[in-house]
């Protein structure tokens, strides 16, 4: 890739481009033992592991797996909260030479069935209560011959080994269950001791597969991204390098976003590994108690960030400034950051954040905006090291001129190879080099990239093209609104309308006339919502995503109602 725009506004130290031969995350694993042994890999509540005890897991569950039959290339889901175990099991998969297939805890039974039939997996890690309730039932329907079965209780030390069952079972719903080991049922702890030792696997060569991670499915049926072990490399070191001033064994991160999401797979597990940094386990994303407590008790200087986080975060009476006094910077991405839940967080914590932008099918970093250069609010900055980035017309395929908006293109390591099984999905997102992202974005004349919505998003009103993501960024930068969420439905003289759903901000009570008019002095008047919804919450996802299709799938439920 020759010289670009962007790499003229990169901060000082970090490089245009990668190593093309770098370790693999197997490898990376290995160095960071040899180097960093006695330091902290893992902190999950009251129980630590060092790099030295991560690495030698990681091996033993490699051999265990390999005993129970899983060969180099099967597929084996993963489907359990961010837990050690699956860290563990992540890591020994691609040890192995397997193929992880992450999966979302909250998935419904026809997902799995989708997700692992499509994916043909092997062999799956999931917990003991999701496994009793979700799993079992539909054994008979899955293609998996041995589940491995962990319990959040296994990697806690005394006292609260003995005391956090009875809490667990008190959740709702419980979050621990009995399951008695049987024929294709083991035990998580029981069949890691089965190995007796670690692994003798090769290493997996780079163009291995080490991934498929299912997209999100919000355009439709979910696809799997296969993600080669180059790609998570590549990846993981390109955003170790757009914070050169890190150091290698001292940082810790706070691993609360999900790891079956793949912007918490790279950048909550895999960039730590980059730079041996400590991983703080925080289980669940809405436990604003547990970040809280993991900012303040483990010293974090990296935290890898959705905006949906940062305003029930802010509003916590004990987030001060003493909780993030080592924190060096936030990577928030997922979704677009609103301007004020930054400057807001920043003032109260002193900390900085830095938006940038990816998806499933580059594993997933693309652009960040720089750490101590210029940063531009509501773009999602530049691209990373060695990634190319191009904004194209979207009816003639040709490259637009600077502040023109276009379909997003993308080339760079991080790429996938395709979609699993999916030839003619996989020559429409990939072609002649490019990855078509179906994101429509903007770049300025330093190379700064702002996106603007996508294709599929795209509201289509008496012949204006109207993005969603613009009329929402308006929205929020209201005083009295929280969160937005803006989706087009049909409309016979306009083709389709659009309409808002807003959630006020604590003690407000800002009225639907005076959104409107904040819109009006804002917005070209064909963009203006022609009608405001009021809500308590807007429907997310597992990582805290708005689902606009959720909200129009209700809207046209209640029409068709209505008819």
């Amino acid at each position: 890739m020759t010289e670009r725009v962007w790499h003229r506004h990169y901060d000082p130290g970090v490089p245009k481009h990668i190593a093309p031969d770098g370790p693999s995350l197997p490898e990376m694993l290995a160095t960071a033992a040899a180097d960093h042994g006695g330091r902290n890999a893992l902190h999950f509540v009251n129980h630590t592991m060092s790099w030295a005890q991560l690495a030698e897991e990681v091996d033993r569950l490699a051999a265990a797996m390999a005993n129970a039959g899983v060969e180099r290339g099967d597929r084996v889901a993963i489907h359990m909260p961010n837990l050690p175990q699956t860290v563990l099991a992540f890591q020994a998969t691609l040890r192995l030479g397997a193929v992880a297939v992450m999966t979302n805890p909250l998935y419904t039974a026809p997902e799995i069935e989708h997700q692992w039939n499509d994916a043909g997996c092997r062999m799956a890690f999931t917990t003991d209560f999701l496994y009793k309730s979700r799993l079992a039932p539909i054994r008979d329907r899955l293609p998996v011959t041995d589940f491995v079965v962990a319990s959040i209780p296994e990697y806690l030390r005394f006292p609260l080994s003995l005391l956090a069952p009875l809490k667990l079972r008190r959740a709702e719903p419980p979050l621990i269950a009995r399951v008695r080991p049987e024929r294709g049922v083991h035990l998580f702890r029981a069949f890691l001791k089965s190995a007796g030792g670690p692994t003798s696997a090769e290493l997996p060569a780079p163009e291995d597969l080490a991934a498929l991670q299912y997209t999100g499915g919000t355009t439709g049926v979910s696809k799997g991204a296969m993600l080669t072990h180059a790609n998570l490399s590549a990846n993981a070191r390109q955003v170790a390098s757009w914070i050169p001033d890190l150091t290698r064994g001292t940082e810790v991160f706070l691993t609360v976003l999900p790891l079956f999401h793949v912007f918490g797979l790279t950048v909550a597990m895999n960039f730590p590994l980059a730079i041996a940094g400590a991983m703080v386990i925080v289980p669940n994303p809405r436990d604003i108690d547990g970040i809280i407590k993991g900012l303040r008790k483990h010293r974090v200087t990296v935290f890898p960030i959705v905006p949906a986080i940062l305003n029930p975060l802010c509003d916590h009476p004990d987030l001060n400034a003493r909780c993030t006094e080592n924190l060096r910077v936030c990577v928030s991405g997922s979704a677009p950051l609103p301007e004020k839940a930054l400057r807001r967080f920043e003032k109260i914590t002193g900390g900085k954040i830095i938006e940038g932008f990816g998806l499933t099918e580059a594993s997933p970093v693309t652009h960040v905006n720089p750490v101590d250069g210029t940063r531009k609010v509501n773009t999602i900055g530049l691209p990373l090291p060695d990634t190319d980035s191009r904004i194209v017309a979207i009816d003639t395929g040709k490259e637009v001129p600077a502040g023109e908006e276009g379909e997003l293109h993308l080339a760079g390591p991080q790429v996938m190879r395709g979609y699993w099984n999916r030839p003619e999905e996989t020559a429409t997102a990939l072609r002649d080099g490019w990855l078509c992202t179906g994101d429509l974005a903007t770049m300025d004349e330093e190379g700064y990239h702002q996106i603007v919505g996508r294709k599929k998003d795209m509201i289509l009103a008496s012949g204006y093209n109207i993005y969603p993501d613009e009329i929402d960024q308006v929205l929020v930068s209201h005083s009295g609104v929280l969160e937005a969420a803006t989706i087009g439905l049909p409309d016979e003289k306009r083709g389709e309308t659009v309409k808002s759903f807003l959630v006020r901000e604590t003690g407000s009570s800002v009225t639907e006339d005076e959104v409107l008019s904040w819109c009006r002095e804002r917005l070209a008047a064909y963009k203006v919502p022609r009608a405001i919804e009021f809500r308590d919450e807007l429907p997310k996802s597992a990582v805290l995503k708005i689902l606009r299709r959720e909200l129009r799938d209700e809207e046209l439920r209640k029409r068709s109602g209505e008819s």
